[in-house]
């Protein structure tokens, strides 16, 4: 009866190790990607609207992707102040392809951090995919407004003048600002700015 006994109690102990290591697994994941975002200063803020149409990132819609949008999409279900999780979901939404869901996590995150010029440059970059150029100038015109020197909001503000509203004065205007700040800036192609300002 005693060995019985023994083999019951380390039966036990075995299965609450499994338990724990499978939560430290799930726990560890959330905290390494919010740690990721923490460290990266929140929010991608490089994304360059392509010129000739680029990839729509529903390419990118792979098995681990999907798992760790599901695991976040049930983080915020249970706390939806976690600005943190928000900001990884449209960042995930984001690189899937997903615009409107990706729309409403950015907005979800700028309710906290209404000041952070990369996530509204990415949230112009999903409202423009999504056909909303006038949302998209919005995001972009908050960007501006949250980092006076931020590049890449004015690039993409410009790119969303001149081929979605057709406005090329508009364009040059916002255009000729960032050579201002930056002679030297580059799209993302690789061409001068000023290559294009003369082209205007």
């Amino acid at each position: 009866m005693k060995k019985e006994e023994k083999v019951e109690v380390k039966y036990i102990k075995q299965s609450t190790a499994i338990s724990i290591a499978l939560i430290c697994i799930f726990v560890g994941f959330i905290a390494g990607n919010i740690y990721s975002v923490y460290k990266s200063g929140s929010g991608t803020g490089n994304q360059s609207i392509q010129i000739s149409p680029g990839a729509s990132g529903a390419d990118n819609f792979t098995l681990p992707k999907q798992q760790e949008i599901l695991s976040l999409e049930k983080v915020v279900a249970a706390d939806p102040n976690n600005q943190n999780a928000w900001l990884l979901l449209g960042n995930l939404y984001f690189d899937t392809g997903k615009f409107k869901d990706s729309i409403k996590a950015y907005n979800k995150y700028l309710e906290f951090n209404p000041n952070n010029a990369n996530v509204w440059t990415d949230l112009g970059v999903m409202y423009r995919r999504n056909k909303q150029p006038q949302d998209a100038l919005r995001a972009f015109d908050e960007a501006i407004k949250a980092d006076p020197r931020h590049e890449q909001s004015r690039y993409n503000k410009g790119v969303v003048l001149l081929y979605d509203l057709k406005d090329k004065d508009g364009a040059t205007v916002v255009w000729q600002e960032l050579y201002n700040l930056n002679p030297n800036y580059r799209g993302p192609d690789g061409q001068p700015l000023k290559a294009m300002l003369d082209k205007q």
